[in-house]
């Protein structure tokens, strides 16, 4: 049996030690800021405070993400020594990486045909996707083969549950997600929209609520409706933030008193330069695994 590699994309929002760590290969996404490409390299070149600093400032980023022949060219070393590769994509409901991944994977066949590269459409995003990974280097780790694992993903997928809630709804209306009336009457009224990623992987709205610190109990309202196993749960839990530590420790303490497995046990992490452009700063989300998303 041959052996094989997980890989990911940036966008999966966990910091480079983790991935060195987990042994996970990572492609990066681009974002342009003022005019200017630079690679989403997991906070290696700019800090979290430097790039969430400038959108509050009012500059302005663009995202790409990762194509086709960047995926051959990071996955072919791979194939090349004898791997197969599991490689997650960003959700297909926010990016058309997904798309690219699975040209690419077909081009590859071609050339090393005793060879596969299992794309998975991970609908979800952000520190959610991260947790995906973490969850299949357990796996590999465990001694799970390459079709296992595979399945595990495409099986599990949609029982990873994304909560967040934005506060700062600035970035949401210079990118045309929110429209300016609603935007000054969100910030007036201090409503925080909650979403959630639903069974397609697109976000959605579900909830508006008034003040921040409503918004934080709503976030973990929503978990223990959806965890598994309710306040048993022993499963993994991961929070992402842009620039809001503070509310994203909130919220981590609160999951505590009600979750005991996990207290100061839950992983906060930074929202990247890519999902952060298109949140802006202000954002918390929330990650765990519970109910299939049916909706």
């Amino acid at each position: 049996m041959g052996s094989y590699v997980l890989s990911c994309e940036s966008t999966a929002d966990y910091p480079r030690s983790f991935f060195n760590e987990r042994d996970i290969r990572v492609v990066y996404f681009h974002y342009e800021l003022d005019g200017v490409v630079h690679e989403d390299d997991l906070y290696q070149s700019v800090s979290p405070d430097e790039f969430f600093g400038k959108l509050k400032a009012g500059s302005t980023s663009k995202t790409s993400q990762v194509s086709v022949g960047e995926y051959a060219e990071f996955w072919e070393p791979e194939l090349a020594a004898g791997n197969d590769v599991l490689h997650l994509t960003l959700s297909s409901g926010i990016s058309g990486s997904y798309n690219s991944a699975v040209i690419a994977a077909q081009s590859l066949a071609e050339k090393y045909p005793e060879r596969t590269v299992c794309v998975v459409d991970s609908l979800a995003a952000s520190s959610g996707y991260g947790l995906l990974m973490d969850y299949l280097a357990d796996l590999r780790d465990g001694g799970a083969t390459f079709e296992e694992a595979c399945a595990w993903a495409e099986e599990h997928k949609l029982n990873l549950n994304h909560w967040f809630f934005v506060s700062d709804l600035d970035c949401l209306k210079r990118g045309g997600r929110v429209s300016a009336t609603s935007a000054l009457i969100a910030t007036a009224l201090k409503i925080c929209p909650v979403m959630n990623v639903d069974y397609q992987g697109k976000l959605i709205p579900r909830e508006k609520i008034r003040t921040k610190k409503k918004a934080i109990t709503a976030l973990v309202d929503r978990m223990m409706e959806h965890v598994e196993g309710g306040a048993g749960y022993t499963g993994k839990c991961s929070i992402s933030q842009s620039a809001c530590r503070e509310d994203a420790e909130e919220v981590a303490r609160l999951i505590g008193e009600r979750i005991p497995a996990l207290k100061d046990k839950i992983v906060i992490n930074n929202i990247g330069t890519v999902i952060g452009s298109h949140t802006g700063p202000g954002t918390v989300a929330l990650f765990f695994m519970g109910d299939k998303r049916v909706d």
